[in-house]
């Protein structure tokens, strides 16, 4: 049953492999999956005994600079 408008590929045995997105949904779904991550990385890093960083720093290690 679809009730959110996804259609489903379906194998010769009847199992669903795959599902068609709208493509508006299927950005939503990014975008929130995105947002989970960085709350995800932030609560971790919370947890942690790191000492925090400056943001400049931060920026300057990822950049390898």
């Amino acid at each position: 049953m679809s009730t959110n408008g996804e259609q489903f590929v379906i194998d010769a045995s009847g199992n669903k492999t795959a599902v068609l997105l709208d493509i508006d949904r299927y950005s939503a779904l990014l975008e929130a999956h995105e947002e989970l991550e960085a709350i995800r990385a932030f609560d971790e890093a919370k947890a942690s005994n790191e000492e925090p960083i400056p943001f400049a720093q931060a920026v300057k290690e990822i950049e390898g600079s």
